[in-house]
């Protein structure tokens, strides 16, 4: 390939995605791609297929069909002679390690001090020298405003901080492409502020991030496209103006309707 195809070829590309749970499809085929350096918002109503999206893409769940691919590379399975032939779990470790995932919950380890916390993988998966792990973790941490607190554990940090070091523990592992899932969504309403204005930043410094948040007015301001789930599939997709000033399908006027900014 060309160095001129490489540069125009989508980060992450997803074409004809399909989820299921039994006989439940929660995924009916969805395509969507981004380039690098690209921030894309997912919104819609509980239920739509926001959260499953970005699991599929690492690949915390299987999916029954399509394909996803990140910088280059098949995620999770093969076409070999006709058939879905899901990859070998080293594989699949490595493919994970392209991505890096912020959950509702902090999934810190409560043991761990927040240097600790963030040293964990640059240790145990990267394999780093354990002087350069702790300076990578101490400059991500101090990009997050936690330098200070970085030999505090998890129980004397306030939530906010806490999502703050799980951002910081995903982000050191310098995944392709960062996902967010509803990063602030159980944090109380005045410690949501300082998760997203580390968020912002990030995407100031141009990291590829895919987000699903129920902040309007930040997926507004923060991102490159909004796309609208609605019952597994995008319903509509576009720049943030024109989705939040003119939405074209009367579902999304409906979601919208009640959002003030």
């Amino acid at each position: 390939m060309t160095q001129s195809h490489t540069a125009t070829q989508p980060l992450l590309n997803i074409s004809g995605l399909r989820k299921q749970y039994g006989p439940v499809e929660v995924l009916k085929g969805v395509d969507l791609s981004m380039q690098r350096g690209n921030v894309v918002t997912l919104i819609g109503s509980s239920g739509s297929g926001k959260t499953t999206l970005l699991r599929c893409v690492n690949l915390l769940e299987e999916f029954q069909g399509g394909q996803i691919t990140l910088d280059g590379e098949s995620i999770g399975y093969s076409e070999i002679a006709g058939k879905r032939v899901r990859h070998p779990e080293k594989v699949i470790a490595q493919h994970r390690a392209m991505t890096g995932m912020a959950f509702q919950q902090f999934n810190l380890f409560p043991h761990l001090t927040a240097l600790q916390n963030v040293t964990l993988g640059l240790l145990k998966v990267k394999k780093m020298a354990r002087d350069e792990a702790v300076a990578l973790a101490e400059k991500w941490l101090e990009r997050v405003g936690l330098l200070e607190r970085r030999n505090h554990f998890p129980g004397q940090l306030s939530g906010g901080q806490q999502q703050r070091v799980a951002i910081a523990r995903a982000i050191a592992m310098n995944p392709s492409l960062m996902l967010f899932d509803e990063v602030t969504s159980a944090l109380d309403p005045e410690l949501v502020g300082e998760v997203l204005s580390v968020i912002k930043g990030l995407a100031e410094e141009g990291m590829t991030m895919l987000l699903v948040t129920h902040e309007m007015r930040f997926a507004y301001e923060v991102s490159d496209k909004i796309v609208f789930m609605n019952q597994g599939r995008i319903e509509e997709q576009g720049p943030p103006k024109d989705i939040f000033e003119r939405a074209q399908s009367p579902r999304l006027a409906e979601f919208l309707k009640n959002i003030r900014f």
